[in-house]
């Protein structure tokens, strides 16, 4: 039988709005290297069977694909590359469609090693589906790719909308 791990309620700040939300997840996955991160505030932050989901073209095959990972497996594929690496995701710019209790949200993020750097390694769009279930927000998935050459982030993506 697969062990369960138990989830500890998010503090109410961090999922009272839609900015709250998307504020603590790149807060939580950011940090300098081998700092570890605050895990069970990032298993907070997500609804039942939610997904992350990476996508792009691999680099050997070409083929571009998709994997859904659950947020445990998400840690589990992170948790290696951070105790190498700093890891600092912010969020540049955000359009946001809201009905009802559901919300998409894409968020283009910039990926740095350290707070200092002023160039970003790493460009792309965070597809966020949130659920609001009357109490507060969740997280349902969060689908991205990262900017390729071949691919650039199109400039209506690099300002928010208002």
């Amino acid at each position: 039988m697969a062990q369960t791990t138990e989830i500890k309620p998010a503090n109410p700040a961090d999922v009272g709005s839609i900015d709250a939300i998307m504020k603590a997840v790149y807060d939580v996955i950011s940090g300098d290297a081998g700092k570890p991160r605050d895990w069970d505030r990032f298993r907070s932050l997500f609804y039942k069977d939610a997904r992350l989901i990476p996508s792009g073209k691999n680099a050997q095959t070409g083929i571009i694909g998709a994997r859904a990972l659950s947020p445990e497996d998400y840690v589990k594929r992170v948790e290696p590359v951070f105790a190498k690496d700093g890891f600092y995701e912010r969020e540049k710019a955000r359009r946001v469609e809201v009905y009802g209790n559901i919300a998409q949200v894409f968020s283009t993020y910039e990926s740095f090693r350290s707070l200092s750097d002023k160039k970003p390694f790493m460009r792309g769009i965070n597809s966020f589906q949130l659920l609001n279930d009357g109490q507060r927000w969740w997280v349902i998935t969060i689908f991205w790719q990262a900017e390729t050459p071949e691919n650039p982030i199109p400039k209506k993506y690099l300002k928010s909308k208002k």
